[in-house]
């Protein structure tokens, strides 16, 4: 029997909207918020911290597979360094991980770098303007012409984290992925679990994937037709690829 699927969220939104777990059937998954996103919103930003994400992921991993029990990663954008680092710290917990379009390199962390820079007045008309047109938001992935259910998702991403959520997390994105020890981690990680690398076809260009992961990882996919928000765009081809791996 395969071991249960962790989805870990980007730097917004969530991996409950659409809601994945049907669709990854009859793997058993679960999508927890992130600390400062949707139900843990009212977190402080001082406490939002990369050390207490982890903690708060190895308690999800507890929750879903039992104490000591063994999981499959699935991490988007921000959430595949966080699965990466899950995995270096605990890899007697993870049998393989997925990286969406994962942070390798600060390259690949562009936004986080400039929300870390944002201050207060900024990321709050940055959060405002995008509330009030998530069709403006979802064309800067490419998504354009989305229908009322996308819109809906879309809105619903959005406000799921406050500003200092997203300044918090952006800095210790930036301060993870720029340290000089970052790519030596993820070399252990793709030495001892398999790790697969997926992603969208408009994204793929500007995903900073070295060669040795390339050569190193398990499998590798471009979804054609869709871009860094391919759980908006095809939830459904998204789900039936991460089954395909992870009941390998």
């Amino acid at each position: 029997m395969s071991a249960p699927v962790l989805l870990i969220h980007g730097l917004m939104g969530s991996l409950r909207l659409p809601d994945l777990g049907p669709m990854l059937a009859p793997l058993v998954s679960s999508a927890p918020d992130l600390l400062g996103y949707g139900e843990h919103a009212a977190r402080p930003e001082s406490a939002i911290t990369l050390a207490a994400q982890l903690a708060h992921l190895r308690d999800a991993m507890d929750r879903l597979a039992g104490p000591g029990g063994r999981v499959q990663l699935v991490g988007h954008s921000i959430g595949g360094m966080l699965a990466a680092c899950l995995a270096d710290a605990w890899p007697e917990r993870v049998e393989r991980l997925v990286s969406i379009e994962g942070n390798f390199s600060l390259k690949d962390a562009f936004w986080s770098s400039s929300v870390a820079r944002m201050d207060d007045a900024q990321l709050q008309a940055m959060q405002a303007e995008r509330l009030a047109d998530p069709a403006a938001w979802l064309a800067l992935s490419g998504i354009s012409s989305p229908d009322a259910q996308r819109l809906d998702w879309a809105r619903q991403w959005l406000g799921m984290q406050p500003v200092g959520t997203l300044r918090a997390m952006a800095r210790a994105i930036v301060a993870r992925t720029g340290a000089a020890d970052y790519p030596a981690l993820l070399q252990r990680v793709f030495a001892r679990q398999p790790v697969y690398l997926l992603a969208g076809e408009r994204s793929r260009a500007g995903w900073d994937v070295p060669d040795w992961a390339l050569k190193a990882c398990a499998g590798q996919r471009v979804m054609a037709g869709c871009g860094h928000l391919m759980m908006l765009e095809q939830p459904e081809t998204l789900a039936a690829q991460l089954r395909d791996w992870l009941q390998a």
